[in-house]
Parts: structure tokens; C-alpha cells; sequence
């Protein structure tokens, strides 16, 4: 007797995202640049999808669940599996041991006082020039790096720069004038530079939240896209 066929979701991974999230951004930017097809699922933060807490009750995004049962819940572990399953840019082939190194800090100090210096008003202890200052030592090391080369870890776009721009934009965006009179310009150049290709608009694309009833909204397969002018 023959089995019904799987539904067109399970065929998919389907990923949970929430648009504005610096780590369901990079994981959306790996999923796109690898050419994979991915269920997406936009959520509300305020409202999340019981499917999404059955499937990850940690209640963060991003989650990728595979056709298998597997899920991965880390950004970075999302993007090095979509890279793993094709990588047309050799992004992990660029990808050394410096770069995931200036990912950590990115994820560890850099983020830590990001947060503080966006949500100043929780943490009254100091003040969000103080935050900024603290942050701003990260953005001196990442200057630095863009006086010698293009991108962060030579002349193309790598792993490095899709991981840590997300966050880098959400650190401009506190101040949009101090940032653009901040004495960085190659780090603002390079986030120009981000925030105008054609991959931050290909996974920047607004969705409207989802439904357990919503038909099947299909997200990436962008491997032609040129990132870059």
C-alpha cells in the first residue's frame, strides 16, 4: 500500500525568521548566497507560532528545522549548513581561523555592549555614550582591517562580513548622525556598501507574519546575485 506523499513543507527546511534580527539576517544572507529554497516563516516576536515553541522551545529566532526532524538553532550553525550544502562564493573555503575569531568577538564583547548602548534606558548604570565608547573598540579594529583590504578578511565578501554587518548596521542605527561623523570611513563605506547590494535587498524582502494556514512562502535561491558593485 502505498504511503501519501510528503506535504510541499516537508520537502523544505522551514525556517523560522523575524526580519529586523541581525542573526536571523546573517542566516537568511548564507541561505540566499547558497542557492538553497528554504519554507520561510516570519514571525512576531510579541507572537510566536506554538509550531515554532513545539519545534524550538528556547522561543528565538533563527530555527531551521530540516526535512529530517533535525533542527538547528544557532545562526552561525545555519550558515555553515546552508554553505556546507552548496557555496558558489567559497565563503567557507575563505573562511580562517582569524575570521571566525573576529566572529566571536563580534558575538561576544561587541554584542554585549551594542545591547546596552541601543537599550540604555535598561541599563542605567552608564550612560549610551559610555556603551558607545565601550562598542566603538570593536569598530576601531574593524576600521583598521578596512584601510588594508576591501572586506574584513581580504578583497571579497565572506563569511566575516555577512556574520558581522547585521550587527554593525543595528550599531549605526542608535545614532545615524554620530555614526556618519564618527571617524571610521572605510568602516562606513563598507557598511554603505552592505546596506546598498543587491543581497541585503534580496534578504530584506518584507513578509507578512505566518499563519499555520498560509500557503507556502518560498525564500532564497539567490547563487546569481552579484553582492557587490
Amino acid at each position: 500500500m502505498l504511503t501519501s506523499p510528503p506535504t510541499t513543507e516537508q520537502i523544505y527546511p522551514i525556517f523560522y525568521s523575524f526580519r529586523r534580527c541581525p542573526y536571523a539576517m546573517r542566516a537568511r544572507l548564507a541561505i540566499a548566497v547558497s542557492g538553497l529554497s528554504i519554507a520561510l516563516r516570519e514571525i512576531e516576536l510579541s507572537n510566536k507560532p506554538e509550531a515554532m515553541l513545539n519545534v524550538s522551545p528556547k522561543g528565538t529566532v533563527p530555527v531551521l528545522l530540516l526535512p529530517n526532524g533535525q533542527v538547528i538553532e544557532q545562526s552561525m550553525d545555519i550558515m555553515y549548513w546552508a554553505l556546507a550544502q552548496h557555496d558558489p562564493k567559497d565563503w567557507l573555503g575563505q573562511t580562517s581561523e582569524d575570521a571566525k575569531q573576529l566572529i566571536e568577538r563580534n558575538d561576544g564583547e561587541f554584542k554585549y555592549y551594542l545591547d546596552r548602548y541601543k537599550y540604555a534606558d535598561r541599563y542605567p548604570e552608564q550612560t549610551p555614550a559610555d556603551y558607545r565608547q565601550q562598542g566603538e573598540v570593536f569598530l576601531t579594529k574593524l576600521e583598521t582591517r578596512l584601510q588594508r583590504t576591501r572586506f574584513l578578511c581580504g578583497d571579497s565578501f565572506g563569511l566575516a562580513d555577512a556574520a558581522i554587518a547585521p550587527f554593525i548596521r543595528q550599531f549605526a542605527a542608535v545614532d545615524n548622525a554620530w555614526f556618519a561623523n564618527s571617524p571610521y570611513p572605510a568602516l562606513q563605506h563598507w557598511l554603505d556598501n552592505f546596506l546598498t547590494s543587491n543581497l541585503f535587498a534580496a534578504v530584506m524582502r518584507k513578509y507578512l507574519p505566518w499563519k499555520a494556514d498560509d500557503p507556502l512562502v518560498l525564500f532564497g535561491n539567490e547563487a546569481g546575485l552579484v553582492p557587490f558593485k
